[in-house]
């Protein structure tokens, strides 16, 4: 453990198919079109958790949750959050802030971004003012611009309790 701080960063992408939920952050969004996924697929928070488990030098979320496990199959991911929120203590570590980025063309994301922040601050014990959620689009290019899927980008940072 290192008291002055250990930096994380998570990315995960997942394709857009009609028939499932749109799930970011935690919340379902409205959209004709969801995320493909052994759980929810949720994009933002497989981000979030990859960097707050890289932080802590506890690997990824597939080391942890296999999409080979039916036990996870379709899974909120809110609850492999609380997961990696429980094992980032038992390592001796805090939350100080995440700073996170949806990359998606479709839908307008601007108007869920506050619900999602009071979804994850709960899950993650930590004030809405240590999690920051940004939404871009990729002016039409490349997957995201194709509507074929999302991406998201996380940066978290951990300090010791100690």
């Amino acid at each position: 453990m290192s008291p002055a701080g250990r930096i994380g960063m998570g990315y995960d992408v997942h394709r857009l198919v009609p028939g499932r939920p749109l799930i970011l952050g935690g919340i379902e969004i409205p959209f004709q079109l969801g995320l493909l996924g052994h759980s929810d697929a949720d994009v933002l928070i497989h981000a979030l958790g990859d960097a707050l488990l890289g932080a802590a030098g506890l690997g990824d979320l597939g080391r942890h949750f296999p999409d080979s496990d039916s036990k996870y199959k379709g899974i909120s991911s809110l609850r492999l959050l609380e997961t990696i929120v429980d094992l980032i203590r038992e390592k001796g570590y805090l939350i100080g802030n995440a700073d996170l980025t949806v990359v998606a063309q479709a839908p307008t994301l601007a108007p869920f971004i506050p619900q999602m922040q009071i979804v994850l601050s709960r899950v993650l014990n930590i004030s809405k003012d240590q999690i920051n959620i940004k939404a871009t689009t990729t002016e039409g290019l490349g997957f995201a611009g194709r509507q074929e899927g999302i991406a998201a980008y996380a940066v978290a940072l951990l300090v010791g309790t100690t």
